[in-house]
């Protein structure tokens, strides 16, 4: 085995090599999930160290960090014993507290935080896995007048569609800059990030999709409407129609990952109402306080 460390997620395709490997048992980080993590990532390599270990050319397990401690792992089930390595590397390069969001379909990595001493969060934000197959899709839904469904087509969409995730999450780190340089990295594809335009023209909803040929899996990460046009039934609209360019790109199924928790329930009640159920949870973990090295 061979560790190499970087400043960020450079490595970004031999850890979505593993994902994909993963996948079928886990149902958890799709290559999309990282792929998105990478967008948020840009230009902050500083406050994202990651290590991936490899045996040859093949990736068996990588950490990747969020300063100052949220950790993203994951490890080849083959080789368990990685998931102390990894931990290894997290807790000497955490700045904090360590912190990490596994699911239940990865019982060698809950094992591993458990056997360190790991406590598992009683309550709070969790996500739940969803998924549904791609037979006998729905039509999809018809939109008030004046609202259409496409794909983007030029910069002024790019941008509309970065503003549209900063409305709907309140977020900042999601500019046009950082979009497109995600629109140039795999397994982006165009007809997979669809947007809803409004009567007046600009983008006021969106449902980007990514697609695992290999699993023949589609996932939505992020779907978002703009807050002053909720409740006019835009996210089922785009995301439906996300399902069939998933459908008549091969796939066979499709999942999404929302909160499971009753402080944010709405998302999760529009994929339920859309045909995905439930197949497995995340909890989080929080590491044992260090010891100060004066002590």
């Amino acid at each position: 085995m061979r560790r190499r460390e970087h400043a960020g997620p450079v490595a970004l395709r031999a850890m979505q090599g593993l994902a994909v490997q993963c996948f079928p048992a886990a149902g958890y980080r799709h290559i999309g999930d990282l792929t998105w993590n990478w967008c948020l990532a840009l230009d902050r390599a500083g406050e994202c160290p990651t290590a991936i270990w490899t045996e040859g050319d093949t990736a068996v397990a990588w950490g990747w960090l969020d300063l100052p401690g949220e950790l993203m792992l994951q490890v080849d089930p083959r080789h368990p014993g990685l998931a102390d390595e990894v931990l290894d590397w997290a807790e000497r390069t955490a700045d904090g507290p360590l912190t990490a969001e596994v699911a239940e379909t990865e019982p060698h990595l809950v094992a591993a935080l458990e056997r360190r001493g790991y406590t598992r969060a009683a309550d709070g934000p969790f996500m739940v896995c969803l998924g549904r197959p791609l037979a006998d899709l729905p039509a999809v839904p018809d939109l008030p007048d004046g609202y259409t469904v496409r794909a983007q087509r030029d910069h002024a969409d790019v941008a509309g569609r970065a503003a549209a995730h900063r409305a709907a999450f309140g977020s900042t780190r999601v500019t046009a800059g950082r979009h497109a340089r995600m629109r140039d990295t795999w397994p982006y594809r165009p007809e997979l990030d669809l947007v809803v335009v409004a009567p007046a023209g600009g983008v006021v909803a969106y449902c980007q999709g990514w697609y695992d040929r290999a699993n023949r899996t589609g996932e939505f990460e992020p779907v978002g409407t703009h807050p002053g046009h909720r409740r006019l039934g835009l996210a089922r609209s785009v995301c439906t129609a996300v399902l069939h360019a998933f459908a008549a790109a091969g796939g066979t199924r499709a999942v999404v990952y929302a909160r499971g928790d009753d402080a944010y329930p709405v998302p999760r009640r529009l994929y339920e109402s859309m045909g995905f159920g439930a197949y497995t949870r995340t909890h989080t973990y929080t590491g044992p306080r260090r010891r100060s090295p004066n002590v």
